[in-house]
């Protein structure tokens, strides 16, 4: 049984790029800080929400919440998505850092292998000790014949988007160094939107030349110019598997860094 509904005041951090699904045609995984815990809001058809209730990264919202059935992961949530409301306009990138900084950094972890060592909790950030190179694996550009019905599925009262869910042809994944003695290093998917954004539109903008303007953006820059952080989450039929769910990238302090590119 669902618990009992409650109101909540949410700084969104992560939204994923969208997967095709029965339950929604397609949704997000989203998730962000509340009461100063992490908490995942799922499924939200971002697409499909009315224009004043499309939030964005690090927009403050209040919604209204229940627990998930059938999902142990403590911090997922059902949204009612006809509750979201806006409460505050985005933080700017460039005059924000640090208040970003104060609301997820007293949860941030040493590493992935001390997350994956506990079993409290399914949401996390952490700051790899080295990022090593970023992997472009081709995957096939067609959706499933299940996908497809999922994304073609009649719909009662929601309008759908102008254009169908394009997928993305490509798995972006990090190879990157724990701050741990024996960590053995690790290979992360990453499902941010902002990434799935960037390849649309450096693919049309640069054609077959995209691949040069995004691994500077996602490979040199998270490398070189920032403090990267990874948001990472469990996926939930597969528990034991935490992915890269979103970048937290303020620009590197005067002090440096621990980012080694070898």
């Amino acid at each position: 049984m669902p618990g009992p509904r409650e109101t909540k005041r949410v700084l969104i951090v992560v939204r994923t790029y969208p997967t095709p699904a029965h339950k929604g045609v397609e949704v997000s995984c989203t998730a962000g800080v509340c009461d100063g815990k992490w908490i995942r809001l799922f499924p939200v058809p971002y697409r499909f929400l009315d224009p004043d209730k499309r939030f964005s990264k690090y927009q403050w919202i209040e919604c209204s919440v229940v627990r998930a059935a059938g999902d142990a992961r403590v911090e997922s949530y059902t949204l009612d998505r006809d509750s979201i409301r806006i409460v505050s306009p985005q933080i700017s990138t460039a005059e924000a850092w640090a208040a970003r900084k104060d609301v997820v950094f007293p949860l941030r972890s040493q590493s992935l292998c001390g997350l994956r060592a506990q079993s409290l909790q399914s949401l996390g950030l952490f700051r790899p000790k080295a990022i090593k190179r970023l992997v472009i694996e081709p995957v096939s550009p067609n959706w499933t014949a299940d996908q497809l019905a999922a994304l073609r599925q009649p719909l009662m009262f929601d309008k759908a988007p102008r254009a169908e869910l394009e997928k993305v042809p490509f798995n972006f994944k990090y190879v990157f160094q724990c701050d741990e003695p024996k960590c053995r290093g690790h290979r992360a998917m990453c499902t941010d939107w902002e990434m799935g954004a960037s390849w649309h539109r450096w693919r049309n903008e640069y054609g077959n030349d995209w691949e040069r303007k995004f691994r500077e953006r996602y490979e040199c820059d998270m490398v070189g110019r920032n403090d990267t952080h990874f948001y990472v989450g469990t996926v939930h039929k597969h528990p034991r598997n935490w992915v890269i769910v979103g970048l937290f990238y303020p620009p590197k302090t005067p002090q440096g860094s621990l980012f080694r590119a070898d």
